[in-house]
């Protein structure tokens, strides 16, 4: 019998690629999305919001007509925010951690009974998460970090049920996140009233940052190997960006600094 997978964001950029990976290689795949497309014999298309709880049991109810036993749930579902922390609107601040944090734990929180000894959950975080901020996209480097916090304290209570759990760190990759990004840049750039000036210089950054991008089947063969390994570490980062690394070595007043000549 073929072995079950749950993938969140299923139609997104990576959740795709990831389910026509583990479709190849002989898995059913539960293709979680607020907004599905087609499916096949072992990929499933399930409509459900992740921020909203009885969106996700009704998820678990569709998935348990199927199997009762879950290999793996693998989390691309997300969301990208680029903005002032000071300017941003406090729905949208509650919005974001709402989906990229809260939407994880309730999914696994329901989806948990399925997950047996020796199964897996990869939550992908971001390559900002392990790292310090850059001014506007803190949001989201927040949301991620927290996220972040949150797999490794799952991982060490889940160990105790031997589960494993593992996070994804992906730096830049060619999706429509990606192309979110810019358009959240340049409105930003049009809405500002603090950083005008600020806020083109950063446009220019953020689009060299995101020239390094990577293809999507690229962060489903990670997640994949993820899956397979025998003791799976707790991170795994892929397409780190070098000057964001090396700017995250310096002292945090060292890195403030260089960010104000740069920005000013």
């Amino acid at each position: 019998m073929k072995q079950s997978i749950v993938v969140t964001g299923a139609f997104g950029g990576m959740g795709f690629a990831t389910c026509q990976l583990l479709q190849q290689k002989g898995y059913r795949v539960f293709a979680l999305d607020k907004t599905i497309g087609q499916g096949t014999d072992d990929i499933i298309p399930i409509q459900a919001d992740l921020t909203d709880e009885q969106s996700v049991q009704n998820a678990l109810d569709v998935v348990k007509q199927h199997t009762y036993e879950l290999k793996a749930i693998i989390h691309f579902a997300g969301v990208y925010m680029l903005d002032s922390l000071v300017e941003m609107d406090s729905q949208q601040f509650e919005k974001i951690f709402q989906i990229n944090l809260g939407g994880v734990y309730l999914v696994n929180k329901h989806f948990l009974p399925l997950l047996g000894q020796n199964s897996r959950i990869i939550i992908t975080t971001s390559e900002l998460a392990s790292l310090d901020p850059l001014p506007f996209t803190g949001i989201y480097a927040v949301t991620k970090a927290a996220l972040d916090k949150y797999a490794y304290s799952l991982r060490m209570e889940l160990q105790l049920l031997g589960i494993k759990v593992s996070v994804l760190r992906a730096g830049a990759v060619t999706t429509d996140m990606l192309g979110a990004s810019t358009t959240a840049l340049d409105k930003f750039c049009q809405n500002t009233q603090l950083y005008t000036c600020n806020a083109d210089r950063f446009k220019k950054i953020v689009d060299s940052v995101e020239s390094r991008s990577i293809p999507p089947t690229k962060v489903a063969r990670k997640a994949f190997s993820i899956l397979n390994r025998r003791n799976p570490r707790f991170a795994y980062a892929i397409n780190r960006n070098p000057l964001l690394v090396m700017l995250n070595i310096l002292p945090k007043g060292m890195q403030c600094w260089i960010i104000k000549q740069v920005l000013k």
